[in-house]
């Protein structure tokens, strides 16, 4: 039989015997259970269904589970802190490198012997030493090798890291990675004895002095004013580094006047609340908060900020006034810009338009004249700060274009503080000033 006639018997033999869809269909199931039947039977028990990956936080009526919880964090810290390296482990490690080190002069340090090293050092010391640390810490060397100070430092910082979060963790009380204030305010609260350079400060000032260091991390650190700061947050700033300086002895009254952290900057922040609060009520009114800095903050300001923020029948408590303190202060962050936006837009759409600007000038326009100069234009102001910023739209300048102009703060200043107009306006006349000896 030739190769035309089998294939044409073939297929005339397959067409007899072709199936429905539905018979396809019921054959396509059956095998589908088969394999299935297969596939399960190898997996163990604990795998045949979703695995739990959320547990809901115990309730204030479930005592036990909350001290389960507690008992288990506790545990799960203390075997992370064993794993960290002490102090004597610290100078082992540094002996190490300077016996290993490849050229003693320049305490430089190869790859080889860097590999060396890792060899020789413990399982606690093992991790930071991975080619990836070796290349980061490489500093344009024509040669590759590392400097042995640069690695030794690189572990101090990694262990002073692991034991600051850890120690962080323990205050938080529901483990989700966060502080609220109140652990914020214990964390603070525990540490100052610790902190040398608080140590002329009076018990009676602690609580004053807790809630001015916890209000700059929840103002920095919590965007969205949900009264708590993620710890990695608090680990990636600089505010705990400013905190733990303190425990410097020899610190200089230079330095401490410029961190907020200090007595000295703490005393000087509450003196200046207690000067303005004039009835001695413990609470700020706006005729009192006008004599804040230069004394030359707008009324219009002044109004909106008792419109926009936190008051008691029209008076402001220390918190509030720390907030503005630190916004007035640092008007050129991000943060700052944004409480400060908030107040200035007055109609609450996202935005400022040559109208809110006019708004602010005109308190600006009045003291010029209260003071005997002759009031500057504001279409002359208004085109002036439309260029500064360069917003997306030409009428409309949003937060963003605020911030990213990198002149946020002087445009603030000029709408809200005559002083700070007036230095801005002047600016040209003081530069050219001939210096004298």
């Amino acid at each position: 039989m030739d190769l035309k006639s089998l294939l044409k018997s073939r297929l005339e033999k397959n067409a007899g015997s072709k199936k429905s869809p539905l018979e396809l269909q019921k054959a396509e199931d059956e095998q589908f259970q088969n394999y299935m039947k297969q596939y399960t039977k190898k997996l163990p028990d604990d795998a045949k269904g979703i695995p739990r990956f959320y547990n809901k936080l115990p309730k204030e009526d479930e005592p036990l589970r909350q001290k389960l919880r507690e008992e288990s964090r506790s545990n799960l810290l203390k075997r992370k802190s064993l794993n960290l390296l002490d102090n004597n482990e610290l100078k082992e490690l540094w002996v190490i490198l300077d016996q290993n080190q490849s050229y003693p002069d320049e305490q430089l340090i190869t790859y080889a012997d860097y590999q060396k090293v890792t060899s020789i050092v413990g399982p606690k010391v093992k991790p930071y030493f991975t080619s990836v640390v070796f290349a980061k810490l490489q500093q344009g060397d024509p040669q590759g090798r590392v400097s042995i100070m640069s690695l030794f430092n690189y572990v101090m910082r990694k262990v002073w890291l692991q034991q600051t979060r850890i120690g962080l963790s323990l205050y938080d009380t529901t483990g989700q990675g966060y502080l609220t204030e109140m652990d914020l305010e214990n964390y603070i609260t525990e540490l100052i004895p610790t902190l040398p350079q608080l140590e002329g400060l009076e018990k009676s000032f602690y609580s004053f002095y807790v809630c001015t260091a916890v209000r700059k991390f929840l103002f920095f650190l919590d965007g969205v004013r949900a009264g708590r700061v993620r710890i990695l947050d608090i680990l990636a700033c600089s505010f705990l580094d400013d905190l733990l300086e303190l425990r410097d002895e020899e610190l200089s009254k230079e330095l401490q006047e410029q961190n907020w952290f200090s007595a000295p900057s703490a005393l000087r922040i509450y003196g200046h609340y207690l000067n303005l609060d004039r009835d001695h009520n413990g609470m700020l009114n706006k005729s009192e908060l006008a004599g804040y800095g230069s004394g030359t903050l707008t009324q219009p300001f002044l109004d909106r900020v008792f419109q926009t923020l936190l008051t008691y029948s029209g008076e402001m408590d220390y918190k509030t006034y720390l907030d503005l303190v630190l916004a007035l202060e640092n008007r050129a962050e991000p943060q700052a810009l944004a409480f400060l936006f908030r107040i200035l837009d007055i109609n609450n759409q996202g935005y400022l338009d040559a109208f809110t600007l006019n708004y602010f000038f005109r308190a600006i326009q009045d003291q010029m004249r209260a003071h005997g100069a002759e009031a500057v234009s504001f279409e002359d102001v208004k085109d002036e700060l439309f260029d500064m910023v360069r917003p997306r739209d030409p009428e409309k300048i949003t937060l963003n274009d605020l911030v990213s102009c990198g002149q946020g703060d002087t445009f603030v200043s000029i709408l809200i503080e005559f002083h700070r107009f007036w230095a801005y306006e002047n600016r040209e006349a003081v530069t050219s000033e001939p210096s004298q000896d």
